[in-house]
Parts: C-alpha cells; structure tokens; sequence
C-alpha cells in the first residue's frame, strides 16, 4: 500500500488537508525558440515529443532558487512596484563563467507578498525587464513552506541536530511537508511555462526544492536537470530520521547532475542511496556515478567561490577607505579578531565567546592587547532556539568584558544591527585574525571574503603595492570551506581550550609565515571564483546529458517513486501474444530459465517452487518439441528436491557446473580437473572475514565456495567484499579458479564454470543429435545470466554449428542488460510461461511422446 507522502505529486497541490490556491494563471505562452509558441495552457505533454528542433535556439539556462536575485519596493508616489537586480545574489553573480551570449531566465519567489490583482502585471514586467519569472505563493504557503518545513525540519536536520524533545526542535509535521510539495509544484509549474526542454538546460538551487526534480522529469523525461546543494547534508543514521526519507533522496535522483561543496557531504549522500535505496556509485573516468534505472546520475564535489569584482569594486568605495582607517585608529596598537556571522544556533557564536574568554584567562599576556569585534547578522529564522543563542551571546559578552574591560577598553564588541558591505569590508581588511567557530556550515564564505580584502586591490585602494599581504584564519573544521583552505588553523568549536590555543598561534604568526599562508590561500581562491563553480558545474551537466537522445525513456512509478527508466532503443517487453504465434510454428525449441529472482521472488523466504511454477514447468516439459532447463546457481541436491514432480525437466545446478537432463538421468560435468587444494586456501580466508563481519556466512558448494554479506551493514558488508576479492586474488594468482563478486556474495570457482558455458554445452549437444533447436529462450534476472545471453547469441551465430534459430534473451526487471527483451518480475514470466504451456498442450498429441533428448542420455 502506497504511504501517504508517496500520494500522486500532482494531486497535493490541491488536497482538502491544504486549502491553498492552485498556481495562479500561467504567463502568456513565451516564444522559447524562434517561430514556436510552447503549449503552456494545459493538457499533459508528452515526455517523448518534442515541440521543436534546437536548431535556431539560443544557449539558455534556466536557474530556479527559492528567491529571484532582485530587491522588490513598492513607489510611494505611483504605487508600483519597483525591482532591481541584487547585486549579491549568487544565482546573478553566476552568469560570470559564462559568455554574453548565453541566456539566464530566473524562477523563484519575490522577498514581498504581491496582491493577487497585481501578479499578472508584476509577471510580465519581470519577464519583459529582467527575464524572471515569479512564483507567487500565499502567504500561508510560503510560511508552512518556508519558516515551517524548510527551517525548522530540513534546515535542523541537514546540521545535526534532532528533535528528541518538544521543545528541542520541531518534530515532523505531515500538513508542513505537504506545503513543501505544493510549493515545490507551484515552481515546477512556472518552469514549463517557459521552458523548451529540448534545449535549455535547469539548475536547481538548494535544499527548499528537492522534489521539484521529479515534477519536471515526470513532465519531460529527457530534461537537462541539475542541482546544487547549498547546505550540509548529514549522515546517514541523521538523514534515515526523516519520515519522507526516500522521497526526497528519489527526487534528487531525477537529476542529470546533484553537486556538493565537500566530498563528505557527497559521501553521506551516496551512502544514504547504498542503505535505502541499494544503489551503488562507482568512479568513470574521475566522474563518480550512481546508475538508477538505466541513467546515470552524477556527483559533482565543488565549492563555491566569491564573487572577485564585486568585493575589489566594494573595497575602492572611498567610504570603504574611510571607514578602514577609522578602524585601525579606533584599535591602534591592539590585535583585532573579526567574526561575521548570522545569529543562528549552527553559528557558535557563544562558543567563540567562550574561547576567547579561556584565551585571556591562559594568556594574561594579551588582556588590553586583543579584541573580537563580532558582527552579528540578523537572524534568518526565529524561534526559542535563536532567542536563546542571542540571549547566551550578551550575556557572555556581558561578563567578559566586566572581567577583563576597563574603561577604555571593551575585549568584546558586539556588533548587533545590519551592517553595510562597506563597513564589513572595512572590518575585514583591518583584521588581524579572522575566526569562523561554526559548529556546522554548509559552506560559509566569511574566510574567502577575508583573505580578499586583506589582499586590497589592483589600484593601490588600501596597501601601498611594495608592502607584503597578510592574513590568519582559525577555522572550524565543520564547515564547507575548510577542506579549501589548507593553510588555515582548523578547530574543533566545541573544544574552547583548543580554540584560543588556536587564536593564540594566529597572532603570534611570524610575519613571513602569515604572508606565506595567505598567497596559498588567495591564489586558490582568486582562481575559483564564483564564475568558475558555476561554469565547471555546467559542463558537467552538459556532459551528464550527452546520451540523453541515444536511449529509449520510460516514466514508471507513482507519486514520490517516480523514475525515468533510460534503456538501448532495441529493448522492449516480451509479450504473451508477440511470442506465442512463433513459439507453435517452431519444430524444436530450447528454454533455459533462472530460478532466484526469475521464477522464485528473490526476497521470498520459502526458497521451494510455488504449485503454480512446478505446474507451468511441467507443461512445458511435457511437450516433445521443448527442452527445458533450469540453469541456477543452487546446489543439485536443493533443486532435485524442488523439481522432482517436473521428470522431463533438465538441471544445470551450480552455475553449470553439474548438469542433468532429465530425473532419471545421471548428473555429469565436463570439468575434469580434481584439484581442489584450493578450497583449503580460500576457506581460512573467507572465514576469517566471516568472523570480522558480523552478518555474514559462508555457503559451501561441491563447486564453489561464497562469502555472503546480504546481511551484514551495507557499508561494511561492501567494503569487506572489495577487500575479500582482492586478498583471495593475490592468494589464488597461480591457481585454476576464478574470483568473482556478484550481488552481495564473493564467490570462488573453478575456471570455466559458468551459466554461459552450459547453456552453449546444451545447444551443442542438441546440433550433434540432429535436433538444433528453432527457437531460443532465455530467461534471468542478474549478473550471471548476463553470461547466458552473452554465451546463447554468440553460440547460435557460430557458423561452425550451422544453425540461425531465433533467439529471445529475457531480463527481468527494467534495468540495462545485454538481452534486448524484459519483463517486469516473477509474475510476469510466470504468465509468459503459462501461455506457452496452454499453447503446447493445446497441440499435444494424444499418444505419448518421448521426451526430447532421451537418446542422448
């Protein structure tokens, strides 16, 4: 049964649990490329058609935030509505890595609540003056939205912290999740207003719009879709909290690209893909990539840089200079410590505070000779939480300064107002030391920003050019942009002693020392700048979607489970009444089938045939023009057992290894080699590993011997199957067995063994005798039998054999494979057997014929 929160997308928007307004009326339709007007008014349209060529386009990108990058006020003498660009925008200051002619169309919300009268004018002044289109969410939504589920459920829980208590954070609320899906709607619905999605390529910015990918690959299966990933993301025992765990994680998946600051955050991301969702990453080429259905979904690990000609523009205001000098006077002859930061409970600004506190208390040294100027930053959310950390920050401050101030001196200056660019540049410039003690920070640009103006500018703004650059930074080591910056002095912030430890060695730097660190870290960031994260993450996105138009595209699942399923354009479902009609006119047929995951459900715990299974197989075998065999990885004894009612039915047990054609038959293998010294090498190996990783077993094999991990922690489980293989190589290097890892075992076997090698043995002895099959099946579900359908087609177009039967190689499951048909599961080859059971016993002669291959056995 679907949960609620997996409910159609398409049908939240408008539940009775919600009262909001739909979106409101579309734009007028856009002209996306030259002589085509898209069809945005209505009716679904088709993932598979296109309405244009992308001949005569423009390179366009659309980037969709939650905010559009303009400041809105309101004319007091005419009433309108006045915009302008915002300047410190990240999505404006993007288009720096592009070339003048590349196209950004905007899609996000205002910063002002615009009467529903007036969005139809305001719409097209937006798109006319600034090529922005506007989301326009009531006032409710945009609350339940933002303040609710984005701030106090996703903001908290992407930095760790958990609502154990009521009143310790807020605990999931399904009315507040529901508004993000609304929302997230509203804006999927703005984007097709305007998009020709043949061409432009969507970058999705940050965490309020993590199922907007899933709206828009549902609408356009081949859209070229990115996101970046603006804050942490938190591990996976914190992320599997979250009841909407998987939606959102599949939504993301819808991406072509999903881009991360750290390699961390990429790695708690990844591995919350391998626990839930059982997907696993691989590295192509230095591109790490998750296969999900056929496409590939990328990772991107970049950070984010600054933005070099607004902050050096900032930095040559005179008021800037001004400001600078008044500074250095105000603070002459004492070190100056800068913090910036946004009062909010990740920032640790009390932390910081504290070390400082301990600094004059270790170091009485530097009592009267060293100030923290804290800028404080009005905060972006509210509630008990933020109250208290500013509450904690003045008192602390409070006391600080009673004990160590004096009249004309304050070792703590808090700075608590909105303070212009101007002055912080100023503030940064005049720095000694710049400590950033978040205690978790999706990236934090207050370091970059420092070194830069502590470099000054071009034209002599601040330094006179023959005096060398300097700069310190303490940094805490739970922020984005640590890993960046190498010459930095990283912290712990829950660690006061070790903080002031650390400010202590910043101010006590050797000049030349402080130079050296900071050329390190302006040349690094100087060179990656914003420009170059937002151009890098493009061509990446743009080599994601390269083999977009090379596959054929399904969209299957409902709801939150949506997925694209990208497949070679030969591959289709093979059906009752395609093969039926072929099936009857062929003389002689060979089938051969998998047992786990193809006839038996692979997760079943009864591992013996169904009545229904032992019923089709025996009308299969029944019919004299039918070989059948069941070709499987199990041991002979299990599936003799299994099978016993089906006489007629051939074995191949062990991966081939043992083969029977029928139950009065003898089991026989072509593999003659009684070297088995082997298996007391591998087994001390395998055990020990067992011994190590808890869940794990070892199955012995007259064949083989596997070392299962299905059970284990899928991280550790991986991790010690990838060591396993490797050791068992380096010990088996000389001997005639091979090492292969297969879904969630590690298998040793002699060479030579495989479902592959004993179909052919089969197709051969059916030619020897006279009787080449017409007609070739093939059925299976895993890596495996990839080897059988590989084997089958390359046997049968041997021309030694002469024969040319046709071949149906069968996966089952959507995935990729090298067999051009599939069905969807159990059931389905259950049914495509039945019908060719019913259609052999409709032509069954009366007398009783000898089952085929008798002879041979």
């Amino acid at each position: 049964m679907v949960s609620r929160s997996c409910a159609n997308f398409l049908d939240l928007s408008s539940w009775d649990l919600l009262d909001f307004p739909h979106t409101p009326r579309a734009l007028p339709r856009v002209m996306t490329v030259p002589g085509i007007i898209s069809d945005v008014d209505g009716g679904s349209i088709s993932s598979e058609v296109t309405t244009s060529s992308s001949g005569g386009s423009r390179e366009r990108k659309i980037i969709v935030a939650n905010m559009l990058p303009l400041q809105s006020k309101r004319d007091v003498e005419t009433g309108k509505w006045c915009f302008n660009w915002d300047e410190d925008s990240l999505q404006l200051q993007l288009k720096d890595g592009f070339s003048s002619e590349t196209e950004f169309l905007y899609v996000g919300s205002l910063n002002v609540d615009i009467e529903s009268s007036e969005q139809e004018e305001v719409s097209q002044k937006l798109l006319e003056d600034f090529n922005c289109v506007a989301t326009f969410l009531s006032k409710k939504l945009q609350e339940m939205f933002y303040l609710g589920f984005c701030k106090h459920q996703l903001w908290p829980l992407f930095h760790y912290m958990l609502p154990m208590f009521p009143d310790h954070g807020d605990r999931f609320d399904r009315r507040l999740w529901q508004a993000y899906v609304s929302a997230n709607k509203i804006f999927s619905d703005r984007v097709m207003e305007v998009i020709n999605p043949e061409d432009d390529y969507v970058w999705i910015q940050d965490y309020h719009l993590m199922v907007l990918p899933t709206f828009l690959r549902k609408r356009f299966n081949r859209i070229k879709l990115g996101f970046f990933l603006h804050s942490p993301f938190p591990s996976s025992e914190i992320y599997r909290t979250l009841p909407v765990r998987d939606e959102i994680l599949r939504g993301l998946l819808n991406c072509d690209l999903i881009g991360f600051h750290t390699f961390d955050y990429a790695r708690h991301f990844l591995s919350c893909c391998s626990r839930m969702l059982g997907l696993d990453y691989e590295s192509k080429r230095g591109h790490i990539g998750l296969d999900y259905f056929g496409r590939t979904v990328y990772i991107k690990i970049l950070p984010v840089g600054v933005h070099m000609g607004r902050l050096e523009s900032v930095l040559s205001l005179e008021s800037t200079l001004a400001k600078t000098k008044e500074i250095q006077e105000q603070f002459k002859g004492k070190k100056l410590v800068l913090g910036i930061d946004d009062m909010d409970i990740f920032k640790g600004i009390s932390l910081k505070l504290i070390a400082m506190e301990h600094l004059f208390e270790t170091y009485w040294n530097l009592r009267g000779k060293v100030v923290l100027v804290q800028i404080v930053n009005p905060a972006r959310s509210s509630g008990k939480d933020v109250e208290e950390a500013k509450r904690e920050t003045y008192v602390t401050a409070k006391r600080i300064n009673e004990r160590y101030g004096t009249s004309d001196y304050k070792p703590i200056v808090l700075i608590d107002r909105m303070v212009p660019r101007a002055e912080k540049s100023a503030y940064c410039a005049a720095a000694d030391c710049c400590l950033v003690n978040a205690l978790r920070d999706g990236m934090n640009l207050v370091p970059y920003k420092y070194i830069v103006c502590r470099q000054g500018t071009r034209n002599k703004a601040l330094n006179d050019d023959s005096s060398p650059r300097t700069s310190t930074l303490v940094v805490s080591e739970f922020i984005g942009c640590s890993p960046s910056l190498s010459g930095a002095i990283r912290v712990n912030p829950w660690d006061v002693d070790a903080v002031a430890e650390a400010v202590n060695s910043a101010l006590k730097m050797s000049e030349n020392e402080k130079q050296l660190r900071h050329e390190k870290h302006y040349n690094y960031i100087s060179t990656h700048g914003v420009g170059y994260w937002a151009k890098s993450f493009m061509q990446d996105l743009e080599r994601a979607c390269r083999d977009h138009y090379s596959k054929r595209c399904w969209g299957i699942g409902f709801g939150l489970g949506f997925r694209v399923l990208s497949l070679s354009p030969s591959f289709r479902k093979l059906s009752v009444e395609h093969i039926v009609p072929i099936y009857r006119n062929k003389g002689r047929r060979a089938i051969f089938l998998d047992y786990d995951g193809t006839l038996v459900p692979e997760s079943s715990i009864a591992q013996d045939p169904s009545d229904e299974v032992v019923s089709v197989l025996k009308a299969l075998c029944e019919d004299p023009k039918n070989t059948v065999f069941i070709v499987s990885g199990r041991g002979k004894e299990s599936l003799s057992n299994w099978l016993s009612p089906c006489e007629n039915l051939g074995i191949a047990a062990e991966h081939g290894y043992f083969i029977r054609w029928n139950s009065k038959g003898e089991w026989e293998t072509c593999y003659s080699s009684t070297d088995t010294e082997w298996r007391s090498m591998v087994e001390p190996v395998m055990r020990s590993y067992m011994e190590a990783t808890d869940g794990t077993s070892i199955e012995f094999k007259e064949s083989a011997l596997v070392w299962h991990h299905q059970d284990a922690d899928p991280d550790f489980g991986s991790c010690q199957a990838k060591e396993l293989l490797d050791h068992l190589e380096s010990v088996l290097a000389n001997e005639p067995v091979v090492v292969k890892r297969g879904q969630h075992i590690v298998e040793v076997k002699p060479q030579g063994v495989s479902k592959g090698l004993a179909a052919e043995k089969v197709i051969r002895e059916m030619v020897e005798s006279r009787n080449p099959p017409e007609l070739v099946m093939c059925i299976g579900d895993d890596r495996s039998d990839e080897d059988m359908f590989e084997s089958i087609l390359s046997t049968v177009t041997n021309p030694e054999l002469l024969i040319q039967p046709e071949v149906y190689a069968c996966t089952v499951g959507r995935k990729p494979s090298k067999a051009k048909y599939f069905l969807d599961d159990e059931a389905d080859v259950l049914k495509l057997l039945r019908g060719l059971g019913d259609s052999s016993s409709s032509l069954k002669p009366t007398c009783h014929t000898q089952v085929a291959f008798e002879s041979i056995v």
